[in-house]
């Protein structure tokens, strides 16, 4: 089970690591980051690199096909119940983001839960709009025959816009990490590499099996290949 320290007037010395992240969460976050760069790039380039952006796209899906999945039956703070609060909680923990003392949480905190949920549903966006849009030039998505012009040029502009809402997330995520680097001296992103976190109290946390894992991704990328291939 997932733990929280309580609230010390200084941070709570850590002593104990603790196996946080597990392989597949890591594999998907890091990839994930690859993938948007990617994805960003030859968008960007356009011509012949859209077929590399179309590549990345379908991969992307299935990597959010597998979290969505990992979001319910991988180890505990993996979980979407973990770490999804309400709204009094993140309130209540958003007020005192600027008080000196901070306490920790071994997991996502309520406010960062609610920005890695807010990130994949994006991403979910972009990926489904995505498989309906055209540039009118070059390149269509998969399922572009699926609708009408006027609906996939909705779509393609949904597309572009939610970029841009992607952009400023991946901003926001990477000036809290260093908020909380810097300021309260938590260290978010070494744990998201080896996949331990040091403690101030031994925790167990129960491994989830890496073959559910294997076979989830397996199905994931089954589906995208379905989709995108026989969809079209």
């Amino acid at each position: 089970m997932q733990k929280r320290a309580k609230s010390h007037n200084q941070p709570t010395r850590a002593a104990y690591p603790v196996t946080l992240w597990d392989l597949p969460t890591r594999l998907f976050h890091w990839l994930l980051v690859v993938l948007i760069a990617v994805s960003y790039t030859t968008g960007k380039i356009g011509g012949s690199a859209m077929q590399y952006h179309l590549w990345s796209g379908y991969t992307i899906m299935t990597l959010l096909l597998f979290r969505l999945v990992w979001g319910f039956i991988g180890g505990h703070p993996v979980r979407f119940a973990s770490f999804l609060r309400g709204p009094r909680t993140v309130w209540q923990y958003a007020r005192t983001l600027l008080r000196s003392g901070y306490s920790g949480h071994l997991g996502h905190n309520p406010l960062g839960g609610w920005s890695i949920a807010a990130m994949l549903l994006t991403l979910l966006l972009q990926v489904v709009t995505g498989l309906f849009a055209n540039d009118e030039i070059f390149t269509q998505g998969p399922l572009y025959p699926w609708v009408s012009d006027q609906t996939s040029r909705w779509l393609t502009r949904v597309h572009r816009i939610n970029q841009q809402v992607i952009m400023y997330l991946i901003g926001l995520h990477v000036m809290a990490v260093l908020f909380y680097l810097l300021v309260k001296r938590d260290n978010l992103i070494t744990p998201m590499i080896t996949g331990v976190k040091p403690w101030h109290a031994p925790v167990h946390i129960e491994k989830p099996r890496l073959g559910a894992a294997v076979v989830v991704a397996a199905l994931s990328a089954a589906a995208v290949y379905l989709l995108v291939w026989y969809g079209g």
